[in-house]
């Protein structure tokens, strides 16, 4: 069994962040689990070619208080950007390690990976984003229409299709506007107006609904979905159906609670208990980015993973020898 003196778990923003400032405060025996066979996999699967990965969110500039800091990139530069970090600090990244289980044990922790690794470690910093399991509309969605159901944008995305959008923030309105180059759209929100988009984004939707190729669908409660032929049938209130040729669907993501819960962690309210450097209530075990940061910001990502990382050099010097 491997033995390493810091687990980080997940290689989006904030564990690459982590391993930079882990390199950069001298600690040795860093690794990083991710589950994908690439790093910042949220950005890379779910952001279409060209989306804007904003370091500025709703107007709130965030002062960089550790090593990272960067101006608002297209989603490439991004990824490139986190791909030069990754090699010129040699992080030591473990791909296709899916964390399934966080054990305490009494000098540390034992990780237990979905392809049969084992890994101690001594100290764990749990910095897997909110995106990794999308939120589900709470209607049954039948297998026999899940090949025209989406919850992120495809690398072939469809032409000439009739599609519906459902959502009320930044990734739908953004997703609408997209599609709409070469289908018609229909973006559905159960609410009467927009109110969690940011203005840029609205203002560029406000344009797009000036063709004739998207219009909004404001108050609209879906009740139901279900096969029509090779389409989709949509039930809007109980009454009304309309009918479509895909459905994407852009509701946000949802924290893994149950993988915390599992691992001890305490929650307050909806959001796991950490104090202001991350530290949950198990001694040794951190969190970061997502986790304890406003969704979306990730400069407050970074923040986050730098404060983890002065408090472990502080607090934990004994455990890194």
């Amino acid at each position: 069994m491997e033995s390493v003196k810091l687990a980080v778990i997940g290689a989006g923003p904030a564990g690459i962040a982590l391993g930079v400032e882990s390199a950069r405060a001298g600690i040795p025996g860093v690794v990083i689990l991710e589950k994908a066979g690439h790093i910042c996999d949220t950005i890379a699967s779910l952001y279409r070619q060209g989306k804007r990965v904003d370091a500025v969110y709703r107007k709130v500039a965030v002062e960089p208080r550790g090593s990272l800091s960067f101006t608002t990139m297209a989603k490439e530069s991004f990824l490139d950007w986190m791909d030069e970090l990754t090699a010129g600090h040699r992080l030591d990244i473990r791909h296709s390690h899916e964390v399934l289980e966080i054990r305490k044990k009494e000098n540390g922790f034992l990780i237990l990976c979905g392809n049969n690794a084992a890994i101690e470690a001594d100290l764990v910093v749990i910095a897997i984003g909110i995106f990794g399991r999308p939120v589900k509309p709470s209607y049954k969605l039948a297998a026999e229409i899940k090949d025209r159901i989406h919850f992120s944008m495809p690398e072939q995305p469809p032409v000439g299709k009739e599609l519906l959008v459902v959502g009320g923030g930044d990734s739908a309105a953004e997703a609408a506007c997209y599609l709409s180059r070469q289908n018609h759209v229909t973006l559905s929100y159960r609410r009467e107006e927009f109110f969690r988009i940011n203005e840029q984004n609205l203002c560029t939707l406000n344009q797009c609904c000036n063709f004739e190729n998207l219009a909004t669908r404001l108050g609209a409660d879906i009740t139901g979905v279900a096969a029509d032929e090779k389409r989709v049938s949509v039930c809007y209130g109980g009454k009304e159906e309309v009918v479509y040729d895909a459905i994407f669907y852009f509701l946000g993501g949802s924290t893994p609670r149950a993988f915390l819960e599992k691992a001890g962690i305490a929650y307050a309210g909806n959001k796991p208990a950490a104090d202001q450097y991350g530290e949950s209530n198990i001694p040794g075990l951190f969190l970061a980015g997502d986790l304890v940061a406003e969704k979306g910001t990730i400069m407050t990502a970074f923040n986050s993973a730098a404060a983890v990382i002065a408090r472990i050099a502080e607090v934990y010097a004994d455990r890194l020898k």
